[in-house]
């Protein structure tokens, strides 16, 4: 078969990778081209664009670039109708990929599959209607979307986590606490790991905050978990000014020796609990009060960390907006540092969590299931080799 795989960040760089790998175990004939990152490429096929070339976050600078969004929307429509793959999938990026997923299924006539659903649930719930329209087959990482889609008519799989299958399979999984202090030059203290953000903006916002939270707790070491793709030198003035210490590519090592986290919300939120660490989510955001209206107003969703997300209920604090402070942080900390009790009813909450996610696979579950859904079709006469509908 013939795979389009359209990527537009790091996360979903990586998640595409893990599903190509596991797409050539089942489909040895496998072919890839697509939009995606360096990941996607050590994987195999041919790269059209680098996310890099893509990527634009918030409204300013989506506006400031939309000749070159065109540009990259013109270049995926005519990549795809020259290649001719047997199926399009499509991860997460909604604002770029459903554009993309209309050209395709109407002037293509070629299957369109999702895997990572954009995050309709929290907001612009309207996309579902593109969805419906566009979207063959949307493949969730996340258990609780698929009661949300089904209110809304639109059947999906869930596939499972693939946060689990990277933990799974880190690499240090046995080392000791004293054997990573010591590669890394630590103290012996028990560890606070840090966790900004993987964008400058967040770590501008948030890192500073957060450090002085941890000149409260004396007894404990603060670590910072670099961000990939930030440059060491950004980090710079904040570890000179508090004396604190900071690891690159080793979050999962950190989290694995850490007592407990001051983590930003988004994925590294799930990582922190599936490595059972008691955390406090912290997320500063400009305009706290209006953008607390905004989250009350607007936003579907009771919370924004993923763990309180999926468990359904508050299992970490989190603390955003007009509730992000020094004296917050601190309030939240302390109980997880000096109250076993409330220590052990936070693990008790990333137990049901990691019973709700299941067991690790999610990528060879999503790739024999969009293999078959493939064979399936074409064996029905749904689709010719080339995708075009008989």
């Amino acid at each position: 078969m013939k795979y389009y795989l359209v990527v537009g960040e790091a996360s979903g760089d990586l998640h595409a990778s893990n599903l190509m790998n596991c797409l050539k175990n089942v489909d040895k004939k496998a072919e890839f081209r697509f939009l995606g990152g360096d990941l996607m490429q050590a994987a195999g096929g041919y790269m059209r664009r680098h996310y890099r070339e893509m990527s634009y976050m918030g409204f300013i600078p989506v506006m400031l670039h939309l000749k070159s969004i065109f540009k990259n929307l013109e270049l995926c429509r005519n990549d795809i109708k020259a290649y001719q793959p047997d199926v399009v999938i499509l991860v997460d990026y909604p604002g770029f990929n459903l554009k993309i997923a209309k050209y395709v299924k109407t002037q293509l006539h070629i299957p369109v599959y999702y895997y990572i659903s954009p995050k309709i649930w929290a907001w612009k719930t309207y996309r579902i209607n593109s969805i419906r329209k566009y979207v063959d087959k949307m493949f969730s990482i996340l258990p609780f979307e698929v009661a949300f889609y089904e209110k809304h008519h639109y059947p999906i799989d869930y596939v499972g986590n693939p946060t689990v299958d990277a933990i799974a399979k880190r690499a240090f999984s046995s080392e000791n606490f004293d054997d990573f202090v010591q590669h890394n030059k630590l103290g012996k203290k028990p560890i606070i790991a840090i966790l900004a953000g993987s964008r400058k903006h967040e770590i501008k916002d948030n890192l500073p905050v957060m450090l002085e939270v941890m000149e409260q707790f004396p007894a404990c070491q603060a670590v910072i978990a670099g961000a990939p793709g930030i440059d060491p030198e950004y980090y710079r003035p904040y570890i000179r000014k508090n004396s604190v210490e900071i690891v690159f590519n080793q979050t999962y090592r950190l989290l694995q020796q850490s007592t407990a986290a001051l983590v930003t919300s988004g994925t590294a939120t799930l990582e922190t609990a599936l490595f059972r660490v008691p955390q406090v989510v912290c997320y500063r955001t400009p305009f706290k009060h209006i953008m607390s209206f905004v989250f009350k107003h607007f936003f579907h969703i009771r919370y924004i960390s993923l763990v309180n997300l999926i468990v359904g209920r508050t299992v970490v604090q989190e603390l955003y907006a007009t509730r992000f402070s020094k004296e917050h942080i601190l309030a939240a900390l302390d109980p997880i540092l000096n109250d076993e009790t409330y220590r052990q009813q936070m693990l008790s909450g990333y137990d049901e969590l990691i019973e709700i996610l299941g067991q690790a696979g999610a990528s060879q579950r999503a790739a024999t299931m969009i293999y078959n859904c493939l064979v399936e079709a074409q064996t029905q006469g749904d689709y010719t080799s080339h995708g075009l509908k008989l």
